[in-house]
């Protein structure tokens, strides 16, 4: 429970980040430079850290999954 208002509260900041922060920025990464909207910019960030940390976090969630399980016989 207390993870989930975490969570809302932590979108709703960024949101609010994103919604004041629409001007159009440059990126530079590696060989590609972009113009784009800052807002879509912390958007995309935010996506590919979600993304990234739900990635991460799938082989402990399996591994907490095989430790509860009974045994096989």
């Amino acid at each position: 429970m207390l993870r989930n208002i975490i969570f809302i509260i932590l979108i709703a900041v960024v949101l609010i980040f994103v919604v004041q922060n629409t001007e159009v920025v440059a990126v530079r990464f590696l060989f590609w430079k972009l113009s784009m909207s800052r807002a879509l910019m912390v958007l995309a960030t935010l996506a590919i850290g979600l993304i990234g940390g739900w990635l991460v976090s799938g082989p402990m969630r399996r591994k907490d999954k095989q430790l509860k399980a009974p045994p096989r016989r």
